[in-house]
């Protein structure tokens, strides 16, 4: 028996997929054979991003990697991207819900709009996009969201994106639940801090006290995360739904 994964003829949706765990996730799925939907949200360098994350799959392999955009938190932009995948590939086989923002502050200091506007991405975009997603998806599909190790920890600051994400998992256990009927299962990762751009705004004596809990002595790779989702999209996963997958280097508190 072989166990390479091979996802050739099969369509996967990555939000957030300009660049860090997203990008990361576009080229793996890509790696396996998959059709890529790269989306990203039209704000600052990102559609330029997506674009230069695309023209290298396409490189690759000529037609195999579009770009959308579209701010998940809006539910009339995600139910038309939706449809646009439907027009360019006929339905869905995969959805990664990776797109998220941060605005960190103590609750005390906290304004309404950076509590709004984290909930808005990180927990609305989910529903909307696995609300919508579900309307395309073909049985036996699969849905991977991404939480965050701050759900499981509670850090100092982070009352917003702990909340978004502790939603996401209570939200994946549910979706497995409902997708079962048709065979679409739905798991989550939760990352512990891993290279990215936006872990690179943690301070560096933030980073080192981190760095003290985390056994493995090191902090994650894009890579290994995005692995983990092939994993849990791949036949391999065929009895695992429900569950959250920590990858954080054994942090336990």
């Amino acid at each position: 028996m072989s166990y390479g994964i091979d996802l050739t003829g099969k369509v996967a949706l990555v939000t957030g997929a300009s660049q860090g765990i997203g990008a990361q996730m576009a080229r793996t799925f890509h790696s396996a054979g998959a059709t890529i939907m790269l989306n990203h949200p039209d704000m600052g360098t990102t559609r330029t991003d997506a674009d230069g994350v695309a023209a290298g799959l396409n490189a690759a392999r000529p037609g195999s990697a579009h770009v959308i955009a579209a701010d998940v938190s809006q539910a009339d932009a995600v139910q038309a991207m939706m449809q646009t995948v439907r027009q360019k590939c006929g339905s869905l086989d995969f959805l990664i819900n990776n797109a998220a923002i941060i605005r960190d502050r103590t609750i005390a200091k906290m304004s309404l709009d950076e509590w709004k506007a984290v909930l808005d991405v990180d927990l609305n975009g989910v529903f909307h996009c696995c609300k919508f997603a579900l309307e395309i998806m073909r049985d036996g599909g699969a849905i991977v969201n991404m939480g965050s190790i701050a759900a499981l920890q509670g850090f100092f600051g982070q009352a917003n994106y702990a909340a978004a994400k502790g939603g996401v998992l209570a939200l994946t256990r549910v979706l497995s639940h409902e997708g079962a009927k048709r065979n679409i299962r739905a798991n989550a990762i939760a990352p512990g801090v891993i290279s990215t751009a936006m872990a690179d705004t943690i301070p560096e004596t933030v980073r080192a006290d981190m760095l003290k809990n985390v056994p493995l002595k090191r902090f994650g790779e894009t890579r290994e995360v995005a692995e983990v989702a092939l994993f849990l999209c791949s036949p391999l996963a065929s009895y695992v739904t429900g569950q959250t997958i920590e990858v954080n280097g054994g942090w336990r508190g």
